[in-house]
């Protein structure tokens, strides 16, 4: 039997609920939160990386780890690698690694040199925003319609108001516009890569994130090394920083993750979408002490809004069967 295809990497949306829906129960609903407040706070670890780390040389360091944290975890559940003779599996594997972990873990680092990492993680609610058109056009039977074109209209609306948003105070002019356009842009591959992992062939969910950590190390780590130079010796917190950004955001998340897709249904996980951008912006405020502008709350209120427009299909089941602890 295939995997499921429908989440590649570490801020996923999902296309289908074909399973069941069933209630999420407790478990579940602490799993989404806990996944949200890891990747939200993983932007504020790369700013403290960067300190040490040049922005290639994190982003090649963090998948490495990963990519050997999960291999490790493969192996001990005695899973093994699809055939290299299959080229055209390969090729998404490839794609994946490039569209979910390499470019856009690129993109960010160096973005986030110039940009709060509090702005960095708003960029990711854009994600759902990204996904809809190219689904419409690469996903068969995902077509756009009237609400889900208000949604994207509202949506993009808040996209072009984050990217707008001038005095970040980090950097100023050209570089913090250009610094911008990464983070959104890193939030784009990540939509792409979605698009790619549905239409890769059966594969193991968890082959599938190994192999493609794996891939993407083999790409980036040259890349890193002929631009950067082999990286100056870190200090403890800079290594403390690279090891918790390849284990927790990377390895760990994606055994959750898989937990709740299982468990719950891939429907369900799209709830981290609303999630992220508020832990990035509490992480970034009490452990950073950055300010952000009002504006860019006002622009991720448009996204997000945009985004439930888009998904209230998906949102009313999550509610209806399956209502969150009350505490």
């Amino acid at each position: 039997m295939g995997a499921r295809r429908d989440w590649p990497g570490p801020f996923s949306f999902a296309f289908h609920e074909s399973a069941r829906m069933t209630s999420p129960g407790v478990i579940n609903w602490l799993r989404i939160a806990f996944i949200a407040m890891i990747w939200g706070g993983a932007f504020m670890v790369v700013r403290m990386a960067l300190r040490d780390f040049q922005p290639l040389t994190l982003a090649a360091g963090r998948i490495t780890i990963g990519a050997i944290a999960l291999y490790g975890l493969m192996r001990w559940r005695g899973i093994a690698l699809p055939s290299f003779k299959d080229i055209a599996l390969w090729r998404f594997v490839l794609l994946v690694g490039l569209l979910s972990s390499a470019i856009p873990f690129a993109l960010l680092s160096w973005g986030q040199q110039h940009v709060p990492s509090a702005f960095a993680g708003m960029t990711m609610a854009a994600l759902p925003i990204f996904v809809l058109p190219l689904a419409h056009f690469f996903v068969p039977g995902e077509r756009i319609f009237l609400r889900k074109l208000i949604g994207f209209g509202v949506g993009f609306l808040g996209a072009m108001l984050l990217i707008g948003t001038s005095g970040l105070g980090v950097a100023e002019g050209p570089v913090e516009t250009l610094a911008r356009f990464a983070c959104v842009a890193a939030a784009f591959c990540y939509a792409c890569g979605s698009i790619a992992t549905r239409q890769c062939p059966p594969i193991n969910e968890l082959a599938l994130s190994t192999g493609s950590l794996i891939l993407a190390a083999m790409v980036l780590l040259p890349i890193a090394l002929l631009v950067e130079g082999p990286p100056n010796l870190p200090s403890i917190s800079g290594l403390l920083a690279i090891g918790y950004l390849g284990l927790i955001p990377t390895a760990l998340a994606f055994i959750i993750k898989v937990a709740v897709i299982r468990s719950a249904g891939p429907s369900f996980m799209t709830l981290t979408n609303y999630q992220v951008p508020v832990w990035s912006v509490l992480a970034g405020s009490l452990f950073l002490g950055e300010t952000l502008p009002a504006t860019l709350f006002v622009a991720l209120a448009l996204i997000l809004l945009g985004v439930a427009i888009i998904q209230a299909g998906v949102l009313r089941r999550i509610f209806n069967r399956g209502q969150p602890p009350k505490v």
